[in-house]
């Protein structure tokens, strides 16, 4: 009998491909650099741009042509514990357990439930195998990382190859804008049967150094929150907003807020580009639209980070969860090939109210679908026509390069691969095909619309 090597021993013969960060885009968007309004004022888009560079593939840990090994060991009554304080309280408390990733084990390593919706409805006696975490090498010991990484992100997804999410990460990249390292993982926990999970870059320290060339500040929308104007008291945004990089400092962010909702549409249209990567959040919002993911910026999970970069002073949306690109919903999407009936996936929690039903695909949240929330850097933004014309020009330069130009094929050929010559006792191969065609259809679907617009 042959015996396989391990999963991190396992070579894939194609390169995942060069990721790039929003300095990119800057040619394309060009296009709409500088444009005059009804008021006669100038509009620019070029006042305020990221401090961004190009993050080239991934090694190590991050090689994304091979599929890792990810094993967990801890107390199944802390987990158990853990998991009811959540429910008690919707405090995420760290544990401790040992983490051996690719053969590097890990003691005392950080563990952490991570998520909102993917919770909702979770029990004690979930598995947690098939719970979202986030694993945190130097919670507990100083010093501990693999490849210079310390925070790592075990997606959820309602797919069995959580295909739309490493697919929509790497075209955020190739659309030049800011994204995440994602690999396939073989996860285990407690010696059980490993199951195959996303393994993604958390936005931290080392992801903003990694793209972005200047100092800054990381802010995290919080699910429960919102993006309204509390006052200038850093205590009132504790629920709405988490700092994730740099010395607390909310002042940036709360002036920003105060910007957006209480200037006049006059100071507004003028100022915002001196605050904000415009060009960059255009594309921004651009790119979910076309990927069909509806759970972005001003969608149920308020998703989404914002970066003040401190030699500017200016601002730039970064995008965050794409488990629901391509039209997946919570119990998995028409465009994914997600159950017919509408069953959810064993072990996975309900829907939280407001979201689409399972398989079902929804619409974009800011075209009045169900679903979504308001945002009001998305409302004003729209608001102006000069920018509304921006991000439709981005959507066809998008559609056109990415879709009809072939980068989604072959970046959907290499997971493919990928999956069904090394996690072949992780998914079925056919599975793989069956739901790599959803994602093909939703591209297909989007270059034919591109050329029936006149």
């Amino acid at each position: 009998m042959t015996t396989r090597p391990p999963h991190h021993q396992r070579r894939h013969p194609h390169r995942h491909p060069r990721r790039v960060a929003a300095l990119a885009a800057a040619a394309v968007l060009a296009l709409g650099a500088c444009s005059t309004g009804s008021s006669g004022g100038s509009t620019s888009t070029g006042d305020v741009t990221t401090a961004a560079r190009q993050v080239g593939d991934g090694t190590g840990v991050w090689d994304a042509g091979t599929v890792h090994d990810l094993a967990v060991d801890v107390d199944d009554d802390v987990v158990a514990a853990m998991i009811d304080t959540y429910q008690e309280s919707g405090e995420k408390e760290w544990i401790e357990a040992t983490v051996t990733l690719d053969g590097s084990t890990f003691e005392r390593a950080g563990l952490r439930l991570k998520g909102n919706s993917s919770l909702r409805g979770v029990e004690e006696d979930a598995d947690p195998a098939d719970l979202p975490w986030l694993v945190r090498l130097d919670e507990f010991v100083d010093g501990q990382q693999l490849d210079g990484s310390t925070d790592f992100v075990v997606r959820s997804n309602t797919t069995e190859t959580a295909l739309n999410e490493a697919v929509a990460l790497d075209l955020l990249a190739e659309a030049g804008l800011a994204s995440e390292h994602a690999v396939a993982t073989s996860f285990s926990v407690n010696g059980g049967t490993p199951r195959l999970r996303l393994l993604v870059q958390a936005l931290d320290e080392a992801w903003e150094a990694e793209n972005f060339s200047s100092a800054g500040l990381l802010y995290k929308s919080e699910a429960e929150g919102d993006w309204s104007w509390r006052g200038d008291d850093p205590e009132a945004y504790t629920d709405v907003f988490d700092q994730e990089t740099g010395e607390d400092d909310l002042e940036p962010l709360i002036d920003f807020l105060d910007f957006l909702n209480n200037s006049s549409d006059e100071t507004f249209r003028d100022d915002l580009p001196q605050r904000l990567d415009v060009a960059a959040f255009a594309r921004y919002l651009a790119f979910e639209e076309v990927i069909d993911n509806f759970d972005d910026i001003d969608g149920p999970g308020n998703n989404s980070y914002l970066r003040y970069d401190a030699e500017t002073g200016g601002f730039t949306v970064v995008a965050w969860d794409h488990n629901l690109a391509f039209g997946a919903g919570p119990g998995g999407g028409a465009g994914m090939g997600g159950p017919p009936s509408g069953e959810l996936p064993e072990g996975m929690p309900e829907p939280p109210e407001g979201m689409p039903e399972p398989g079902s695909r929804g619409e974009h949240p800011g075209a009045g679908g169900f679903g979504g929330r308001t945002n009001v850097l998305v409302e004003r933004f729209t608001a102006v026509e000069e920018w509304a014309d921006l991000v439709e020009e981005a959507k066809s330069d998008l559609v056109e390069r990415l879709y009809a130009g072939g980068i989604a094929d072959d970046v959907i050929d290499r997971w493919v691969d990928l999956l069904t010559s090394q996690a072949d006792d992780l998914v079925d191969p056919g599975t793989v095909n069956e739901e790599a065609e959803g994602i093909r259809e939703v591209v297909a679907d989007a270059v034919t619309a591109a050329a029936d617009t006149p």
